[in-house]
């Protein structure tokens, strides 16, 4: 009677892990490269005011005033408020105490890349991935649109324009923005579901 293998390896193998690496290795240097060909493409016109958009959604101030307007109203807007400003307090928490402490990315080199100075903003000094803004922009347009749809479609071209004005303003790499993003979706589902599964929802 023969007895069990007890020397199968339990984890990954030198081949898998070196191609997994090899894979990330390639992520990066896309990402590189989409940073780089942002940097390097001429936009004079968007400059400024992508460089005033990038300033003005520090600590979800836009975001934050929406949700203020909306709870004056009673009902679904007031829910889709509550909705919404829990998603960036969700995807803040999520971004700040978890994704920039695991991943520690450092920043993009702004001077290496040339980006222009009437571009910049200043450069944080937290950890690069994901990006905190993108989160909390795409997490509140997604919990107001899916509690409020006639809000959907302006809320999600401004969440856009935001991680795409991160990017733009050499802040952060396009990968940074994608992280966010998918961090965002999940903060606004989370959210929806606490205020929607709430008992007192109907008196909002």
């Amino acid at each position: 009677m023969s007895e069990p293998n007890d020397t199968a390896p339990a984890g990954p193998t030198p081949r898998t892990e070196t191609a997994v690496a090899a894979v990330l290795g390639d992520l990066r240097a896309i990402d590189g490269a989409l940073y780089a060909a942002v940097a390097a493409t001429p936009t004079p016109t968007l400059d400024r005011a992508l460089r005033r958009l990038s300033r003005t959604a520090d600590h979800s101030k836009i975001s934050l005033a929406v949700a203020g307007l909306l709870a004056l109203g009673p009902g679904r807007p007031r829910r889709a408020a509550l909705a919404g400003a829990g998603a960036i307090a969700l995807a803040s928490v999520t971004v700040n105490l978890f994704g920039k402490r695991m991943v520690r990315r450092r920043r993009p080199d702004r001077e290496a890349a040339r980006v222009i100075v009437a571009r910049q903003v200043r450069m944080p000094a937290s950890a690069s991935f994901p990006s905190g803004h993108t989160a909390s922009a795409v997490a509140f347009a997604t919990a107001v649109g899916v509690a409020l749809p006639p809000a959907a479609v302006p809320l999600a071209a401004l969440a856009v324009a935001v991680g795409y004005s991160r990017v733009h303003t050499g802040v952060h790499y396009p990968g940074d923005v994608a992280a966010g993003a998918v961090i965002g979706f999940a903060a606004a589902a989370m959210s929806l579901t606490v205020v929607y599964a709430s008992p007192h929802r109907s008196e909002m």
